[in-house]
């Protein structure tokens, strides 16, 4: 990878826009520049604000347009900028600025490709190519996928050099001076003779400069901040109970409400009766809602006893009415005409099938599982005749803005929103059902902000799941090794569920997320086949933390283990010979020194399982311990190794990897949602728990940086969480487990 990058004019086209004394910079890939979404309503004395820096008499804003879930996005995004601008991220204002497609997500599309992350063969490349170009287009302001550093890595910091050599010539232009002799630091332009200048100082007749976009990125040697631990942005205010989420938001005047939807999703509303909810205490107004019925009261608890005391008639959805049939509905997908994509078919798998005297056979399922963040969904929302008002947490901001502006039937810029931090999200905050309802409330009072908050209960039942999957495999073995291996998973398509809520084209062909997670893995089994088959629409779906590769790792990684065993051969040792990607070989044998693996079992009470899973571009690789104890299983430890090409700061890396693997344990362990008469039975945390303090394993990471793209981590370490855990079972008791969650077959200390 190069270390020092020179950008071109005539290659990256540099934006800047100056009013009344201020000057902001930004970074664009096209020759076409979007407008600038920050300059409309300025008022005189006011600066102007682009893209990603923004200097004025105040001093340095770092615009970070990328939503902060908790994962830290914000401080990143702030130090990328500030490593080129020379600010410290803790010193200067962040804004994650308004929507706008001049933020759109350059590597959003990739995952959705049918071309494996690991190929850079000439139509992969031209798809990714395509794929931003598309994300351009289509204004794809998404967070999601793990890509804010893929995206970021070079665009924000091209952003910040381009800022920071303007305001370098405005001070060599002041001063006399070349502006190859000034240096910069903390904020200020530095002379030769010791004077400097702040860059506060220099905003005015940087408006008034073209910028100076040939520029050179600082070479690795020079990084301040990238690869070191850093201080997040946030870490005082999260210490402290300080930090503001978006249902924190308090407005003079304001009113509080809830929502009732359809129990079944997708259901619509028959009749209600509001009467006994009209005449309780502090209700204002009782608000039709699309699929359902709102609540305006004098304070949120008041909003949610009058919607319970609503009585409702419901229609019911146009989907099977239990689980069990849902699962009946999915064995009937796998049907010719229902085939949604072949992408992996290696070898003779029928040949191979056919030659052997007993092939083995599986079949794996995994149920509908909530995102569940601890922030319940919620919107602040002002509507007037002129403009509207939304202060919330979203990953799709542009997208909520189109959506507003067609509901409040006005212009799209008059539609302003105002993202917030989020307390948790998992891809729940991918869709915006419960700020268009916060809408259709604010609607019915205008003039009085109005704060709509999901109840527990609503949340659980109204945020949209990951879909359930099952998955038949079969495959062979000969002369100790693994011979052949066919998966076909049956399941629903989150991208054309997801798109339709989006208002959005549904992609035409294949939804690779479908198979993500089985068919791009790096193994050269010599006969190998991936089938996806595409069921009917159900519970309406989204994306989940690590989309099709959360549920899918469990159906590869387990049913490769399965042949691994049947092969009698060791699994680390089968699992780095089959790898054919050098990067993932070197995780493997990492994971192997690391964890001092010298086979599956420890002792008589102890046994380990491992798996990898490729998923967002990263090989993640675990080895999972576990005891046989009198209270139950319990889980002792976790050595997680996985290649991103760069790890930008140490701290977070480590923390996103066990956060990640904690999540991917509780939701393997204990989680699933079922369904009766079409409403959901899990309505509330007691009923979907994650992993409990006393059962957090000791985690080990390590972080290898071989390859040459930089790639994310928020989502990788869940996928292999799961089948390394149901594998150390496997070796622990002899006992194949291929249903989540695990607690329905096996009890955990």
């Amino acid at each position: 990878m190069a270390r020092i990058a020179k950008i071109a004019r005539r290659t990256f086209l540099i934006g800047s826009a100056a009013i009344a004394g201020g000057i902001a910079f930004g970074y664009y890939r096209f020759r076409k520049e979007p407008p600038n979404p920050l300059l409309k309503g300025l008022e005189p004395g006011e600066a102007a604000i682009t893209p990603y820096v923004r200097v004025d008499a105040k001093g340095v804003t770092l615009i970070t347009p990328r939503a902060d879930k908790g994962q830290g996005s914000y401080s990143m995004q702030a130090h990328l900028l500030a490593e080129e601008l020379d600010v410290d991220p803790n010193a200067v204002r962040i804004d994650p600025g308004p929507p706008s497609a001049v933020y759109f997500n350059s590597r959003i599309m990739d995952d959705g490709l049918p071309f494996a992350a690991l190929d850079d063969g000439f139509l992969a490349r031209s798809a990714r190519s395509g794929g931003e170009v598309l994300s351009r287009m289509l204004g794809m302001q998404i967070t999601g996928g793990s890509s804010t550093v893929p995206d970021g890595f070079h665009k924000l910091r091209m952003a910040g050099a381009v800022a920071r050599e303007t305001l370098k010539e405005v001070a060599a232009k002041r001063s006399g001076t070349s502006r190859s002799q000034l240096q910069t630091k903390n904020g200020r332009v530095i002379l030769p003779n010791g004077k400097s200048f702040a860059y506060a100082e220099l905003a005015v007749e940087a408006a008034q400069l073209e910028p100076i976009t040939d520029v050179t990125l600082r070479s690795e040697q020079e990084w301040r901040y990238i690869g070191k631990s850093m201080r997040r942005i946030d870490i005082v205010a999260k210490s402290t109970g300080t930090q503001q989420y978006g249902i924190d938001i308090r407005l003079e005047r304001m009113l509080y409400a809830t929502v009732r939807a359809n129990p079944g999703m997708g259901g619509t509303i028959k009749r209600y009766d509001a009467f006994t909810a009209e005449k309780m205490r502090g209700v204002k107004k009782i608000v039709p809602v699309t699929d359902g019925v709102g609540v305006i009261a004098d304070n949120t608890w008041r909003a949610f006893q009058a919607a319970a005391a609503i009585k409702i008639e419901w229609n019911d959805p146009a989907y099977p009415a239990n689980s069990p049939e849902m699962w009946k509905a999915l064995e009937g997908s796998f049907a010719k005409d229902m085939q949604d994509s072949r992408l992996r078919n290696d070898g003779d798998v029928e040949k191979a099938l056919t030659a052997a005297s007993k092939p083995i056979e599986a079949e794996y399922r995994t149920p509908y599982v909530a995102h569940a963040p601890l922030e319940p969904m919620n919107a602040v929302v002002l509507y007037t005749k002129e403009r509207i008002d939304i202060w919330t947490g979203t990953q799709i901001p542009l997208f909520l803005q189109m959506h507003a502006s067609k509901l409040a039937q006005l212009p799209e810029d008059k539609v302003y929103v105002h993202v917030q931090a989020i307390g948790g999200s998992f891809g729940a905050r991918l869709d915006d059902t419960y700020a268009l309802q916060a809408i259709e409330l604010a609607v019915a009072m205008q003039g009085v902000p109005v704060k709509m908050t999901w109840g527990r209960e609503e949340n659980m039942t109204h945020e949209y799941p990951r879909p359930m999957q099952l998955s038949r495999a079969r495959g062979t073995v000969r002369d100790g090794k693994v011979e052949s291996m066919s998966v076909d998973i049956a399941g629903q398509s989150v991208v054309a569920s997801w798109f339709n809520r989006l208002q959005s084209p549904v992609p035409p062909g294949p939804d690779p997320t479908m198979v993500n997670g089985v068919w791009d893995q790096p193994f050269a089994i010599p006969n190998y086949r991936v089938t996806s088959y595409r069921a009917k629409e159900m519970v309406p779906v989204s994306p989940w933390r690590s989309v099709g590769a959360s549920a899918n790792g469990f159906h590869h990684a387990s049913f490769l283990d399965e042949l691994i065993h049947a092969a009698g051969a060791d699994p680390m040792s089968e699992l780095v010979r089959l790898c054919n990607h050098e990067t993932s070989k070197a995780v493997l044998e990492t994971l192997r020194n690391i964890s001092s693996w010298k086979g599956p079992r420890i002792d008589s009470r102890r046994a380990r399982g491992v798996a990898l899973t490729l998923s967002f571009g990263v090989p993640m690789a675990q080895v999972i311990e576990v005891s046989d104890t009198a209270q139950g299983i319990g889980i002792d430890k976790v050595y997680a190794v996985c290649d991103v090409g760069r790890v930008l700061d140490p701290i977070n890396f480590e923390a996103q990897i066990q956060g990640g693997i904690i999540w991917g344990l509780g939701h393997a362990m204990n989680c699933e949602l079922t369904y009766d008469k079409f409403a959901l039975v899990q309505t509330n945390f007691h009923m979907f728990e994650g992993m409990r303090f006393h059962q957090a394993p000791e985690i080990i990471v390590k972080g290898l940086q071989l390859g040459n793209e930089v790639r994310g981590i928020g989502e990788p370490p869940v996928p292999p969480a799961a089948p390394a855990l149901a594998n150390a079972i496997f070796a622990l008791t002899g006992k194949r487990v291929r249903e989540l969650p695990l607690n329905k077959s096996v009890k955990f200390a």
